[in-house]
């Protein structure tokens, strides 16, 4: 993970924000090809054949304990109490050691949690955080070096591109926050007074 300290400027040169890129670990391949031509040489083919077969098992499972067992045991992810991965929900198959789910946090429908992303020039690794009780929707993506806070909640089909803070509701693409209020106020059920 980057070393740099907090208070520093992000990418987007916002000071005293870190952005998700900031968190990430860069791997240059300089070459004629793209850096996925060379994956190979960033991941042993066996461990990702093995971690492959295993997120496939975990996709259709609907045991949720099993699917916890897996991922701890054969992937080393951080997998916490109560936590549930709904089915065809997918972690990264090439670093899902990178990956950490806190108590009770869900994991929708098809939805994918990525702690890669191959480039031209190079490829890109980071973590991925998902706080407790936090919700992932159906179809969403998560980029890798992205932090889901404790209570968070991502609308289904959004791409997260950038920390969800703790309790916000983000939807869209990219992911953006989104005000939620509670439509069940007095104004809608008036009383018979």
């Amino acid at each position: 993970m980057s070393s740099a300290s907090d208070d520093a400027d992000g990418e987007d040169g916002r000071p005293g924000e870190r952005t998700r890129f900031d968190r990430l670990d860069r791997h240059p391949t300089p070459g004629p090809r793209n850096s996925l031509y060379d994956w190979p040489s960033a991941v042993n083919p066996l461990t990702v054949v093995v971690n492959y077969l295993v997120i496939v098992v975990a996709r259709v499972s609907p045991s949720l304990q099993f699917k916890n067992w897996l991922f701890r045991t054969f992937l080393g992810m951080q997998v916490g109490t109560g936590v549930t991965w709904a089915l065809e929900s997918t972690p990264d198959v090439f670093w899902p050691e990178r990956i950490r789910i806190e108590d009770d946090a869900i994991v929708g429908y098809d939805a994918t949690l990525l702690c890669h992303e191959f480039l031209q020039d190079e490829y890109r690794t980071g973590d991925v955080v998902v706080g407790e009780r936090a919700m992932i929707g159906a179809g969403a993506v998560i980029l890798p070096g992205v932090t889901v806070g404790a209570d968070a909640q991502v609308a289904a089909n959004s791409l997260v591109t950038e920390d969800v803070p703790a309790g916000a509701t983000v939807a869209g693409v990219p992911a953006t926050r989104i005000d939620r209020t509670d439509d069940a106020g007095d104004d809608e059920h008036p009383t018979d007074d």
